[in-house]
């Protein structure tokens, strides 16, 4: 597998179009991800953002435009091809396998070139989630929704992601486990990985980012240093009320 190198060309959107049905949703976003680089998707409800990342993950087809990830052309790729790639995505709504315990949950997101390592990278969740250590042999099923939302973050965190996208990872979470969360994206960010943010809390996420993109109307609006717009009253008006 290729080193990639902190700064260099990771996630590369080109004029994407995509929608359900017969509705177009996203209508020509283009924007950029290195490694290492830690991106907010901020924008009203039904701005396009979920859209976006279900397009990108190969959920949803694109109809025009191009993804390419790490320098590979990934558009309509088949999903389970995108996950074995790096590409790694967070789906809104904590996704977890109810029937399984919470530790079998963990290890089948463990991509196979890291099963050896299976325990040390458990253990790192567990880390930053300690309530679920405490839970490891339960069922998903039966955590709270706030749990289960740790849970489904901790699975793209033990997937060892190259580039990990988190949708609302907020969900169902009290502050302080937020911030648990922005930490952790901070420490992979460190390491190299990419992570691409779309979330509602608009003052945790800037602060947890270093550029951002707005979106309206399934088009980029805007994008600015992130710091920058936690200055902008005038555009936080705009997009966000």
């Amino acid at each position: 597998m290729s080193i990639i190198k902190r700064n260099q060309p990771l996630l590369e959107v080109d004029h994407l179009v995509a929608g359900y049905g017969k509705s177009t949703v996203l209508n020509g976003i283009s924007f950029r991800v290195t490694a290492g680089e830690r991106v907010a998707l901020l924008g009203r409800n039904g701005a396009g953002k979920s859209t976006l990342l279900l397009a990108i993950s190969g959920l949803i087809p694109v109809r025009s435009g191009s993804v390419r990830f790490n320098g590979q052309d990934i558009t309509n790729a088949k999903s389970r091809d995108i996950v074995a790639s790096g590409l790694i995505q967070v789906l809104q709504g904590h996704r977890v396998f109810g029937p399984l315990s919470v530790e079998d949950n963990l290890l089948i997101s463990i991509r196979t070139n890291d099963r050896g390592n299976s325990r040390e990278l458990m253990e790192k969740a567990y880390d930053v989630f300690p309530e679920l250590a405490d839970r490891r042999h339960l069922a998903a099923s039966r955590l709270s929704g706030g749990q289960q939302q740790m849970l489904a973050v901790s699975q793209g965190i033990v997937s060892k992601p190259t580039l990990l996208m988190l949708d609302e990872p907020s969900y169902g979470l009290a502050p302080v486990v937020v911030d648990r969360i922005f930490e952790v994206v901070r420490e992979i960010a460190k390491a190299g990985t990419g992570v691409l943010v779309v979330e509602q809390l608009v003052s945790k996420t800037l602060r947890a980012t270093e550029r951002c993109y707005l979106l309206a109307g399934g088009v980029v609006a805007h994008s600015a240093a992130s710091a920058e717009l936690m200055g902008n009253e005038t555009i936080q008006k705009i997009y966000f009320g």
